[in-house]
């Protein structure tokens, strides 16, 4: 699985004209899932995002995790961010996994975050409007397979 993780001051998905989720301070994680993607990876990758330290605390240093500030997470299925542009001026997704996989694998990374922390999510497989503000700002690349 691969994540592109923001800190937000806040953050909404619509679709349709209509609000799907909404957060305050927290986290918007655009979620891609992989063809050799697993419960495991979803397991790991929360894992990993509830724990980033990359908060502030009243030193003005990185060394929170959301975990530590209460915070939210928006979470967007996004395949795009499994793009592989190295060849050639039009993205590859050969690497993502089918719609079927995909969702279930989306899903189960949802009942994960929902039994730890306040989740909201976008909807599979729309076309979605998603605004933010990016608070610091802070963007994380992560990927379960650890290639970055």
């Amino acid at each position: 699985m691969r994540a592109v993780v923001q800190r937000v001051s806040h953050a909404a998905v619509r679709v349709a004209g209509r609000e799907t989720g909404a957060i305050g301070s927290g986290l918007l994680v655009f979620l891609g899932v992989q063809q050799s993607d697993s419960a495991a990876d979803a397991a790991w990758l929360l894992d990993k995002i509830l724990n980033l330290r990359i908060f502030e605390d009243p030193a003005g240093l990185m060394n929170r995790s959301l975990l530590d500030t209460a915070g939210a997470l928006l979470v967007v299925s996004q395949f795009t961010v499994l793009s592989d542009c190295r060849r050639g001026r039009r993205p590859s997704w050969h690497e993502a996994a089918p719609p079927e996989q995909a969702r279930a694998l989306y899903e189960h990374f949802l009942v994960l975050a929902r039994s730890r922390v306040p989740t909201e999510c976008g909807q599979f497989q729309s076309t979605m409007q998603v605004s933010l503000v990016n608070d610091g700002p802070v963007t994380i690349l992560l990927d379960s397979h650890k290639l970055f």
